[in-house]
């Protein structure tokens, strides 16, 4: 096929880099080292999402993807799919927002977000605007395509997004951590056959790790109370 019909169905599935990435980088490096130089200690300033990988029983791999609140640990949405792009993300991600606003009993979830400093050009701080979430995820195509950057899209964003450095998993160790808590304490003690049974397992351990489950980076708490409370 020619080049340009490769580009084209490249695009179609969100797969190609945005126009001028490589230029971006210094951008997003400045955006990843104000995140985390003080890492947040309220809800609703850092989340974190990925994609895992599961192989059912009966042969067919899944995709689990969750967004975890950075300093309560709170699994706010999970979801499994049969695919890995940018729609699938973003309706998880919408899901969580859904959640975040149910919890805390909000309208518009930008009531609860944090304050940032504005800078001018001379390195000066101006004064503070409301901050949007940041929402950390790594570089994969589902995070770089259009259909993903419709969640940040607008005059008044509710969240930004921050994408981690190139081969840098630890710097989304949290929701890395809860990925691996979900397989090795639950998923892999089991046997799950199919989909189904693999969407109903990972709601349930959602459950617990949310509810019964106490966390030690958040002093012994359940998130769902550190969520509440921070």
């Amino acid at each position: 096929m020619s080049t340009s019909t490769a580009q084209r169905a490249l695009r179609r599935r969100g797969l190609l880099l945005p126009r001028g990435y490589r230029a971006d980088r210094k951008s997003w490096a400045m955006l990843r080292r104000r995140v985390f130089r003080d890492p947040p200690t309220q809800r609703n300033r850092v989340w974190q999402t990925d994609f895992s990988e599961f192989e059912t029983t009966g042969g067919g791999i899944w995709r689990i993807c969750a967004v975890i609140d950075y300093a309560t640990k709170y699994c706010l949405a999970i979801t499994v799919t049969p695919t890995a792009r940018g729609a699938d993300a973003l309706a998880c991600l919408q899901l969580a927002v859904t959640e975040a606003e149910r919890v805390l009993g909000l309208a518009d979830l930008r009531t609860d977000r944090g304050l940032a400093e504005v800078i001018g050009p001379a390195g000066e701080v101006l004064g503070m605007a409301p901050a949007p979430i940041a929402v950390v995820s790594d570089n994969g195509p589902c995070f770089r395509g259009e259909v993903f950057k419709t969640a940040f899209a607008g005059a008044d964003p509710l969240l930004r997004h921050v994408r981690t450095r190139v081969r840098a998993p630890q710097t989304n160790g949290v929701i890395e951590r809860f990925f691996g808590t979900l397989k090795y304490e639950h998923l892999f003690r089991g046997v799950i056959a199919d989909g189904d049974a693999l969407d109903m397992e990972v709601h349930r351990f959602r459950s617990i790790y949310d509810t019964i489950r106490p966390h030690q980076a958040i002093d012994d708490r359940v998130p769902s109370a550190a969520f509440n409370q921070l």
